[in-house]
């Protein structure tokens, strides 16, 4: 299994995190990201459960805007409830299980309905491309899986990872888009500049005017001076506060 492409491999990321932390994280991190639009009534956010074959995720019936870190459930890679509120994981659970099984740098991934993402599947002769500085992050390609149903059977999750194959990003047919990172605040600034990317092409289109993505020389550039680790902390900080302010977030919740 090759290395993903700008990610230093790691199998025990979230090894300095306790169970608890990894909850909360994930629960501070649904909550945030339906507040922006990027999770709705659907889609969900899994972490790599330290060492061993399992991750947590949400119960897929409850609301992404009020889940709580006491309701994630950790899942075995078999599909089983380990432990948890009552409650099933979400009937995509395949897609999260699959990339990790694949790919053990990542840890963890988000599937989302993203509709500004996914509209790109859509039109004849118009890839989603790095536009936004930050869109480095994808530069070695956004690949589109062909099939636009739900990813509910383990062959389907197979057959994603294998479309997802070394990158951090892929779309679905008609569908939606996973994404992939190093660590849950990592995977919400992706998320948040993926959406961004993805509306910056879209302004550029409406204008009636030819998309001028990145080129490889600018990205070489951007990649020189890129300070992920500072950047992942102080979004984080940015988005947690942000959510904290407008009640998306508990005041007591903590950040780390």
């Amino acid at each position: 299994m090759a290395t993903a492409i700008g990610i230093e491999r790691s199998d025990n990321t979230n090894d300095s995190f306790s169970d608890a932390q990894l909850r909360r994280q994930l629960a501070t991190a649904t909550r945030i990201l339906n507040a922006e639009g990027i999770l709705d009534y659907s889609g969900h956010i899994s972490v790599r459960a330290p060492g061993r074959d399992a991750l947590y995720i949400q119960a897929g019936t409850d609301p992404r805007s009020g889940v709580t870190p006491e309701r994630m459930l950790l899942v075995g890679f078999d599909g089983k409830v380990i432990e948890g509120a009552p409650g099933k994981p979400p009937v995509e659970l395949a897609i999260h299980v699959e990339i990790m099984r694949a790919r053990p740098d990542v840890q963890a991934v988000i599937h989302s309905h993203l509709e500004v993402a996914f509209l790109f599947t859509m039109m004849k002769g118009v890839a989603l491309q790095p536009m936004r500085a930050r869109a480095v992050r994808w530069q070695s390609g956004i690949p589109t899986h062909a099939d636009p149903s739900h990813i509910k059977l383990a062959e389907q999750g197979r057959a994603l990872a294998a479309t997802l194959g070394p990158h951090h990003a892929a779309l679905i047919r008609s569908h939606g888009v996973v994404l992939t990172a190093e660590s849950v605040p990592a995977l919400l600034v992706d998320a948040v500049h993926f959406d961004e990317n993805a509306r910056a092409q879209l302004e550029v289109l409406n204008a009636g005017r030819e998309p001028l993505p990145l080129t490889a020389a600018e990205m070489e550039q951007i990649n020189r001076h890129e300070m992920r680790e500072f950047h992942i902390g102080k979004l984080w900080k940015y988005y947690v506060h942000q959510a904290r302010t407008s009640g998306a977030l508990p005041s007591e919740w903590s950040a780390e």
